[in-house]
């Protein structure tokens, strides 16, 4: 049922109070132009970046030496190279954002665009990488074949590079915004299917360990590592998905300037340094020494 609304006619705003709000609004928009535009503002917002990103890629580093120092004769298993690849992608943002003046000043933007999103690139592989050992546990519970499960990862992954490089050398050539906006597009539609990896495999794995027996050892823990890395990464996945699809759009928005430092570093923040620093606590146990069939070398 609908409410009963009121006969009396609501009050209409006295222009002191317009002017008022207006007045307001201006201020917020004058410092939020002042604050984009502010040398300090963009050095302090992307400073803060690389040193953020600077620090998750050092504790991936020291995590992979633990690892190594702790199972050596494992070989290059899936735990190790997850680590190795957020330590590499952590450490170019660092290096890339430690640059901002100069990586966003370029007068050839694809060479910005390339130096931007080459990191999110790799930070989908790094982070497809556990739905892929996600997907080979589901499959061996299951009795199902795992044989072509990486070869479907290292088919799309390679499919993504290829194209995404074909429209940067098609930009170099021929500096499109038609091909710019497909490029954004292309971005964030690389973030929905690796959103739909997490939902699928994650879900999936999460929901099979809950039918195990509650004593099952280590079933708890596992729950909670699948089920809470399955939401970081999801969340973070689903924000670049929406961040960079509305910024295709809207240039206000836009993630490639210099003069959006406050945009840039929440969206940063966010959508890879957060996640990372969580992922990476939650698997900060080592694994167990002499156990080979816990882990799965990178073929």
């Amino acid at each position: 049922m609908r409410k009963l609304v009121s006969s009396s006619l609501p009050k209409l705003p006295s222009p002191e109070m317009a002017a008022a709000e207006g007045g307001v609004a201006l201020a917020l928009g004058g410092w939020w132009e002042e604050v984009n535009g502010s040398p300090a503002w963009q050095d302090g917002a992307f400073f803060s970046l690389s040193a953020a990103y600077a620090l998750v890629s050092a504790v991936a580093l020291v995590q992979l030496i633990r690892i190594q120092l702790r199972v050596p004769e494992f070989g290059w298993t899936t735990q190790k190279v997850f680590h190795l690849m957020n330590f590499i992608v952590n450490g170019v943002r660092a290096v890339v954002f430690g640059l901002h003046a100069h990586v966003f000043l370029f007068q050839t933007k694809v060479y910005t665009l390339v130096l931007l999103e080459l990191p999110g690139l790799l930070f989908f592989s790094t982070y497809t990488l556990l739905v892929l050992f996600w997907a080979e546990i589901y499959h061996q519970a299951k009795n199902l074949p795992t044989g072509k499960l990486r070869i479907i990862y290292i088919a799309v992954n390679s499919f993504i590079y290829v194209i995404q490089v074909c429209i940067w050398i098609y930009l170099g050539i021929t500096d499109n915004p038609l091909v710019e906006l497909v490029c954004k597009i292309f971005i964030s539609v690389i973030s929905f299917i690796a959103l739909l990896g997490f939902l699928i495999y994650g879900g999936r794995l999460f929901f099979m360990l809950r039918r195990f027996p509650i004593e099952s050892k280590g079933r708890r823990k596992k729950l909670y590592e699948v089920g809470t890395v399955t939401a970081i990464c999801f969340t973070c996945f689903l924000i670049r998905c929406i961040v960079v699809a509305v910024s295709s759009f809207d240039t206000d928005l836009s993630l490639e300037v210099l003069d959006h430092p406050i945009l840039d570093f929440f969206y940063y923040m966010l959508t890879e340094i957060l996640p990372s620093a969580l992922v990476l606590f939650i698997l900060r146990k080592l694994p167990p020494k002499r156990v080979p069939g816990q882990y799965q070398p990178i073929r």
